[in-house]
């Protein structure tokens, strides 16, 4: 068994769809980066990655190669997949939280978990995200960005 953490930001930037989860969220406001800056399937990548000893996303996608330009990062998230089964592993579970003070992510979490448990070939039931405010602190609580933590077990897989 193996345990990783993820975490990742990305600020709020207009004239972009907001994605989180592989699912497109209603908002006046979208995320910049590179990808989609799916923040929530970022932190899930580097949590996968991490606990495989894999290094994270930008060393395996890296923001400065236009192969990675916009791309969906549920796609990513299929690669990370891969990598770590071929180092032989499986993910066991994953529970992600989400930290934004708006939009509203409650209507759109069962969504969520069931795109990225299609991704990673689990059952739903290995998938749990929670969302929460600051309270109106911060950078997310000023309505800057969102924020992203994940946390991950790994099975080694029996060969």
């Amino acid at each position: 068994m193996r345990i990783g953490h993820g975490y990742d930001v990305h600020r709020f930037a207009p004239e972009r769809k907001l994605i989180l989860g592989g699912v497109e969220i209603k908002h006046e406001m979208g995320l910049l980066g590179h990808s989609d800056a799916d923040v929530l399937t970022h932190a899930l990548m580097d949590a996968m990655l991490g606990a495989a000893s894999l290094g994270d996303i930008g060393l395996h996608f890296p923001d400065n190669d236009d192969t990675y330009k916009g791309i969906s990062s549920v796609i990513l998230l299929e690669k990370v997949k891969e990598i770590i089964g071929d180092k032989g592993y499986v993910l066991s579970n994953a529970d992600i939280t989400v930290v934004a003070q708006s939009p509203k992510l409650r209507p759109y979490i069962d969504n969520m978990r069931e795109c990225l448990a299609k991704a990673l070939e689990c059952d739903v039931d290995c998938i749990n995200i929670k969302a929460t405010t600051e309270e109106k602190l911060g950078f997310t609580g000023r309505k800057e960005g969102i924020a992203a933590h994940a946390v991950v077990l790994l099975d080694g897989i029996k060969r």
